[in-house]
């Protein structure tokens, strides 16, 4: 297991870290041990900052407030002994102009802390975009800003709707840029042509970082602490910020599974997100309805005629077709499939699987597995 995630579960392997999370004690143990741990040599530019990783983050009109968070929050627990805040490893700062504020998507305002200043002042400048229809309203100097540090080759890291703004302004580089699976139309109809991903939580590449926001922001957070910090480090903020080093199938990966169906009507895209992100605990379809502020006889007209069947079916069969790559991906016995499937039970799923496919699971499986070398 690579990656932050990895070292501190070989950590807890090796019984130098939690017998049992819940307790105080060792958990400060643990913390104890990975601040005190060996410092790394620093990668890349020297400055007169002591700290090993600094990033200057934009904030783009309506940006998502946790991504700002998850990134902000990764970096403090990584630049200071336990639980302070004091920029000694790792320094943050909003850039742009002092006494002003940018407003979140919630409402919220967040103050801006920094001038935009010289590039080389920083290992990263981040840009967490905001909704849709304001990436072009932000400040002309913004984009300036983000050209300087271009041409400096200090990496751009684009977060969430970030990756928009990058696009817009050219300044992506050929990189292709991870893009979150309920934004993919949106980069289609805006950036016809650009390659972009959606397999990925976050993507590296030269002098360009992408992300596709939400959750993923920690984890992103975690292995740029890692590279620049060290791996103690890493595995500090993803112990204190509780990110699951258990690896469980993700909307990323259901998304890619279901083949990224989409439409252009806004409510029935947004019914289909909803399926797609609770497929192991299914929504009734009144409550899709509601969510999408339908009801569930408009949104049952909507299903027949973009679809050809009604909203229940079409989430039926979409769990069926991520069972199915369950079964081609995966050495998941059936029943657990079922269950990962949100069928209550595998009886039940054996016989709309059948229904579907025209096979039981289990020969659909040895089917697409091939015959079996002989040894």
């Amino acid at each position: 297991m690579a990656g932050p995630c990895g070292y501190i579960e070989r950590m807890r392997h090796s019984g130098k870290t939690l017998a049992d999370e819940s307790r105080t004690d060792e958990a400060r143990s643990l913390v104890d041990r990975l601040d005190h741990a060996e410092q790394p040599s620093r990668p890349g530019k020297k400055s007169a900052s002591k700290a090993e990783l600094r990033v200057g983050i934009l904030l783009w009109p309506g940006f998502p407030l946790l991504s700002l968070a998850g990134l902000c929050d990764g970096l403090r627990h990584a630049a200071d002994l336990g639980d302070q805040s004091r920029q000694n490893r790792c320094s943050w700062a909003i850039l742009g102009t002092p006494g002003e504020s940018v407003a979140a998507s919630c409402g919220v305002r967040v103050p801006v802390d920094l001038p935009l200043s010289a590039p080389v002042d920083y290992d990263y400048v981040a840009v967490i975009g905001g909704l849709l229809p304001q990436i072009g309203s932000a400040d002309t100097r913004y984009v300036s800003f983000l050209r300087s540090v271009a041409a400096a080759q200090v990496p751009l890291i684009g977060i969430c709707t970030g990756s928009f703004v990058l696009a817009r302004f050219e300044l992506l580089n050929g990189h292709a840029p991870c893009i979150h699976p309920f934004h993919v139309d949106d980069w289609q109809a805006m950036h016809p042509g650009l390659a972009f991903e959606t397999r990925s939580h976050y993507a590296i590449g030269s002098n360009r970082i992408t992300c596709a926001g939400g959750i993923s922001i920690v984890e992103l957070a975690a292995e740029l602490v890692r590279v620049h910090c060290g791996a103690d480090r890493a595995a500090k903020v993803v112990h204190q910020m509780t990110v699951n080093a258990e690896k469980t199938a993700s909307h990323v990966a259901r998304r890619h599974a279901l083949g990224y169906e989409s439409s252009d009507h806004e409510k029935l895209r947004q019914a289909i997100v909803l399926m797609e992100k609770n497929i192991t605990t299914p929504l009734e379809i009144a409550v899709i309805a509601r969510l999408v502020k339908s009801s569930s006889r408009q949104l049952e007209r909507v299903f027949l005629a973009e679809t050809g069947a009604s909203p229940s079916e079409h989430y039926r069969n979409s769990r069926l077709k991520y069972a199915r790559y369950l079964l081609t991906t995966t050495d998941l016995p059936v029943v657990t499939i079922a269950g990962e499937s949100g069928f209550s039970d595998a009886s039940h799923f054996i016989r709309h699987f059948q229904q579907l496919y025209g096979m039981a699971p289990g020969r659909l499986r040895k089917a697409l597995s091939g015959p079996t070398p002989a040894v």
